[in-house]
């Protein structure tokens, strides 16, 4: 007799996936410990999921599509890569992992191949050559997963030293600031003390970074239609 599937959804290990990804990261992250919290066996997984890693080339086109439903293509080049940009980040913020899913796998979905193909439509009606298209849009989605990730990982740190050692990471700092001379840590303290390296995250400093892309881009267009 032909063995059944288990009684789940395909949405219910998604949502499952993305709550123990919110939990404890991608690294402790296993089919089995999944299993466990839907209450099935690891082997049913497999009804649905050849292996981890499709599992995660599934989450990754599913962070895609998000994508694309809340993306609303308006206005010049500039404007749409502006957007796309800010609603990648909203999206990959609210999803624990989503950034290094996307990162990790192949673009072998549908949906993030269509992800990459609206991205490209944004440079489309630029003078730049093919080539050129898709290094700009390279150059800026890795910007958007970077500064993602990093401040991902950078509130994960704190938190960890936080839980360690009872304090904030600041006083160490400003102690090992304190034994190091102005030529080698100068700067670096002074900004430091300004609480200039607070605003690494911030939507300041993202609006920042895709402007100095945007204007980027904008340069070499320019400098080729001359």
């Amino acid at each position: 007799m032909k063995k059944q599937p288990p009684q789940i959804s395909e949405d219910k290990i998604f949502e499952a996936s993305w709550a123990l990804l919110g939990e404890d990261g991608i690294e402790k992250f296993s089919m089995r410990r999944l299993a466990e919290r839907l209450g099935i066996q690891a082997p049913s997984l497999y009804w649905y999921f050849k292996s981890k890693q499709q599992l995660y080339q599934r989450l990754a086109n599913q962070t895609a599509r998000i994508i694309l439903e809340e993306f609303h293509a308006e206005g010049d080049w500039k404007a749409q890569l502006s957007g796309l940009a800010v609603t990648t980040r909203d999206v990959l913020r609210r999803y624990p992992c989503s950034t290094q899913l996307m990162m990790l796998t192949l673009p072998h979905e549908p949906d993030l191949i269509r992800f990459t193909n609206r991205l490209l439509l944004c440079v489309e009606s630029t003078s730049l050559a093919q080539a050129q298209k898709l290094q700009s849009v390279l150059t800026l989605v890795n910007f958007v997963f970077y500064f993602v990730l990093d401040d991902y990982q950078h509130q994960r740190n704190f938190a960890a030293i936080v839980e360690e050692r009872g304090t904030e990471p600041s006083g160490e700092m400003n102690r090992l600031l304190g034994a190091m001379n102005e030529a080698d840590a100068g700067l670096f303290q002074r900004m430091f003390k300004d609480g200039l390296f607070e605003l690494m995250g911030s939507d300041g400093s993202f609006e920042f970074g895709l402007k100095l892309i945007l204007l980027g881009i904008e340069q070499v267009i320019k400098e080729q239609d001359k």
